[in-house]
């Protein structure tokens, strides 16, 4: 749900160093909650619409699916039956943990017991294997181990991995899309299992991964005045197969059916057969895939079934599918960005930092012709032509502008490090005392910035800094010196 205007604050002091530390698809979302719910229906006779119901919602601005879920089935239960006394004692915890620091095993109490809980950095993203033993939940009497935020993907897209190769794309670019489900639960697994496709690259439009009639933007998403905007979103009510009839892509999903075999299987329907949408499940859209399907995907997923593989290991090759096929598709742009960066020979103590090259779409492309992934790709396809649609979408721009932040990061840090490395006394013999002055200030800001952006340079760097700071005022006059040394 967004947030109101003007409460987009940073929570935490360390969160540059966070967003530096942690995958794009686990960012602090600053103009959006997460909700996490438990929801309770009890049949009461005594109650006017049969049930007694009663839900407790968590919110946070961090996407930890799993580890806000496995916190609400410890304190529900207990709070339905205790109310505020309950809350009060968790929150006391809760506010003892340590701040969510990737790569490193937490501890986190509750409910007289400690949740072992790793935040993946993004070390985790660059190999192709996207399980590890830190992502696999056990439970133990004490002690339970559990990934903060994986979704179970075959259970989720198992009625519509025939069209996976389809949906990957249409996730990709940011189209509006709809998924008609059952219940809150089969709408919102499949969201976010269908953002997760696209990891390592963060899904950078709004999405909802349960949508009702009553939210604030329901008439903004509803409305036939203008195109559907750059939305995923994940809907249970009827009423929306009228309302949503307009946007190009619907997807209409069951009940799952788990059996020894694949379960059924969507079928792809052009929208124009929308009349049909109130009762046939279906993938509704008259997009054509620039790529073709991957065959072999299917033939492990049989093969996994038929050996009776439980439902985690199937997400595992899913995963592992999807993550490829996404690293294949970004790691050329990545290389093209690399080839902007300056060389690190031109970047001097006593000058600005130079500047990132200007990004160059033709460029770009025509670099792709001859080093993109048709080159070495088992997927076979249009792959230019997903290029020139990604590149005009909301994706795209989000990770371009992430991508740009990094590299001024980068250029920050080589150019402090250069600093730091660098005969400051032999500079200043032949300067004025204006130009010293200039100096003081320029690397009073340099320090300033390494402090509040927790960039990547050592204590021992920034003590040198300190150093080089102290011995260039005290080359200057009295009277200078008692001006620009802090009090």
């Amino acid at each position: 749900m967004r947030r109101s205007a003007g409460r987009r604050t940073c929570l935490f002091l360390e969160d540059e160093k966070y967003s530096r530390d942690a995958p794009a698809t686990l960012q602090r979302d600053s103009a959006h909650y997460y909700g996490y719910v438990y929801f309770r229906q009890v049949r009461d006779s005594s109650v006017k619409r049969g049930y007694f119901q009663k839900s407790l919602v968590l919110l946070s601005s961090l996407p930890y699916s799993n580890l806000f879920h496995m916190i609400l089935q410890l304190i529900a239960p207990e709070y339905f039956n205790k109310l505020d006394p309950c809350l009060e004692a968790v929150c006391n915890q809760i506010d003892r943990w340590p701040l969510p620091e990737p790569g490193i095993l937490l501890s986190l109490p509750i409910m007289g017991l400690v949740l072992q809980v790793r935040i993946p950095d993004r070390s985790d993203f660059t190999e192709a294997s996207t399980v590890n033993e830190h992502q696999e939940v056990h439970m133990e009497a004490h002690c339970h181990s559990v990934s903060v935020h994986e979704v179970d993907l075959f259970r989720s897209l198992q009625s519509v991995l025939m069209n996976l190769q389809m949906l990957w794309e249409l996730v990709l670019l940011g189209e509006p899309l709809v998924i008609m489900a059952p219940s809150p639960t089969i709408s919102s697994d499949i969201v976010l299992a269908l953002i997760s496709c696209i990891s390592p690259i963060k899904f950078n439009s709004d999405f909802r991964p349960y949508f009702t009639i009553h939210d604030n933007e329901f008439k903004e998403y509803t409305t036939r005045t203008q195109a559907p905007p750059n939305l995923l979103l994940g809907v249970t009510n009827p009423f929306f197969i009228k309302t949503l009839q307009h946007w190009p892509h619907i997807l209409r999903v069951g009940e799952p059916r788990i059996s020894g075999d694949l379960p059924k299987q969507v079928k792809l329907k052009k929208t124009a057969k929308l009349k049909t949408l109130d009762t046939k499940a279906g993938m509704y859209t008259s997009y054509k895939p620039f790529l073709h399907k991957d065959k072999t995907l299917i033939k492990q997923l049989m093969k996994g079934i038929q050996k009776k593989l439980p439902s985690a290991a199937l997400s595992s090759i899913l995963r592992k599918h999807l993550f490829e096929l996404t690293q294949s598709f970004i790691l050329p742009l990545e290389r093209y960005m690399g080839s902007l960066m300056p060389h690190h020979s031109s970047i001097t103590p006593w000058k600005n930092p130079p500047q990132v090259r200007p990004f160059q779409q033709d460029e770009l492309l025509k670099m792709l012709e001859h080093t993109g992934p048709q080159m070495t790709s088992p997927v076979k396809g249009d792959w230019m032509g997903l290029y020139r649609r990604f590149l005009k979408s909301p994706h795209f721009d989000g990770w371009y502008r992430h991508k740009q932040r990094e590299m001024r990061e980068r250029l920050e840090t080589s150019h402090l490090k250069v600093i730091c490395e660098a005969n400051i006394g032999a500079w200043i013999k032949s300067k004025s005392e204006v130009e010293i002055v200039d100096l003081v200030l320029k690397l009073r800001d340099k320090l300033l910035r390494a402090y509040r952006q927790q960039l990547p340079v050592s204590s021992a760097s920034l003590t040198k800094l300190k150093l080089h700071i102290d011995a260039v005022i005290s080359s200057l006059p009295e009277d200078l010196q008692s001006i620009l040394h802090p009090h």
